[in-house]
């Protein structure tokens, strides 16, 4: 009994951290996405920008100081008047400034969303050319196993030629089958350079940064329902909780016009100096005058706009919002589709692998004592490298679909 236990240990420990660490480092590339990437950063300077305009909007108007000089002197009981101060402060009707600041602060969270749903996205894409990079990569890998296997073939044609039990034409037709997947090679290849290059951008790094890919995609499962997908999707992803926060704001600038259009109170004082007159009375500041103003807003016109405007605004968040969950829902259900479709073949491909090459094994075998059959060894050798490829890419797939989703659940 130890004895098992100490094999499924070890097995464990064997298997399971290949696919651990192979996700680790996709995980380091998305951090490093997310401290490098300029896009990122500059949608989060735009919430940080956002932020400001909140003590903007929820600070008092600044108070108004003049001072006045008499070119010719009042004169009055206690003396001349020379000059005087005034200084006054306007204040908006009571909650004016909270309102503002309440609309500022739902418009900065909106901007904070955008953010996050800009994050979203960059990591999705990130995942998404990750796992591009693998599929190619594994299809240089079988288009590599395929030439060394008409390699082989191809010394094989040889000696029947010249054993006199084969025809020319078969080693010409080996020749041509390597001739395209040589140039099937190179173009792989290139496809390759171009996407380590457009992943590195993703992460600002430079263009030839080396790229850490794991010999086997994980096979990650979806860990929930369809049904608790897309509730999640219709309440957790980023862009419609950005449009919540436009609408809210939009309420508050609603709020905040009719508030604008009551009456603003000022409060002030005047100070006048006296200087010494004839009467030897003076020389005293006799005059302090406190002020209480209030403004009249007579004209309506333009109150009545602004709240229009914020309700006009409402409503077209609102059917943005209906729009956008109409959009994400019908983007999921492809995206799901993508994932079972995915799934299943890369059962129907592992099969299809394994008999294709069983198949080949039998075949050149028979074409080793016969001669025969060499055609059948050509197409079935074609269809073992699209067997291989359609594996590599189904994982490929499958795991891009539930990248894909996670970014639609605002994960």
């Amino acid at each position: 009994m130890k004895k098992i236990t100490y094999i499924i240990i070890f097995c464990f420990v064997l298997f399971v951290p290949f696919n651990a660490k192979a996700q680790q480092e996709l995980n380091g590339y998305l951090q490093t996405g997310a401290e490098n990437n300029p896009g990122l950063q500059a949608a989060f300077n735009e919430y940080m920008a956002a932020l400001e305009t909140v003590p903007q909007v929820s600070s008092l108007p600044d108070p108004q100081v003049a001072f006045g000089y008499f070119v010719k002197p009042v004169e009055t009981r206690n003396g001349p008047m020379n000059f005087k101060l005034s200084a006054s402060q306007m204040f908006p009707w009571f909650g004016t400034l909270r309102a503002k600041e309440d609309a500022a602060t739902s418009a900065a969270k909106a901007k904070y969303g955008l953010f996050l749903e800009t994050k979203a996205k960059l990591f999705n894409e990130v995942r998404s050319t990750y796992f591009n990079l693998y599929f190619t990569n594994k299809a240089i890998d079988a288009t590599r196993d395929n030439l060394k296997l008409l390699s082989s073939l191809q010394k094989l044609a040889i000696i029947k030629v010249e054993a006199g039990m084969s025809s020319l034409i078969d080693e010409y037709r080996i020749e041509m089958e390597i001739g395209d997947l040589e140039n099937q090679l190179a173009l792989l290849r290139d496809k390759l350079f171009a996407q380590k290059v457009m992943f590195n951008k993703l992460l600002n790094r430079e263009r030839e940064d080396r790229i850490i890919l794991p010999d086997t995609l994980w096979d990650e499962g979806m860990l929930y329902s369809k049904e608790a997908i897309l509730d999640s999707i219709l309440d957790q992803n980023h862009q419609l909780l950005s449009l919540d926060m436009q609408q809210e704001a939009l309420q508050f600038k609603q709020e905040a016009a009719r508030k604008e259009g009551l009456p603003k109170i000022m409060i002030g004082v005047d100070y006048t100096f006296i200087g010494k007159g004839d009467n030897n009375l003076s020389g005293n500041d006799a005059f302090v005058l406190p002020q209480v103003g209030i403004t009249i807003p007579l004209y309506r016109k333009k109150y009545k706009s602004m709240i229009n405007e914020a309700v006009y605004l409402e409503s077209a968040k609102q059917s943005e919002k209906l729009n956008k969950s109409n959009v994400l829902e019908t983007v999921f259900e492809q995206g799901w589709k993508d994932f079972l479709d995915a799934d299943r073949r890369i059962t129907l491909n592992a099969n299809q692998s394994k008999l294709a090459r069983m198949s080949i094994d039998l075949l050149e075998t028979d074409y080793s004592n016969s001669g025969k059959n060499f055609e059948e060894i050509l197409r079935m050798e074609r269809k073992l490298l699209l067997y291989k490829l359609e594996l590599e890419k189904a994982r490929s797939d499958k795991q891009a679909a539930l990248s894909f989703i996670n970014y639609l659940m605002g994960k």
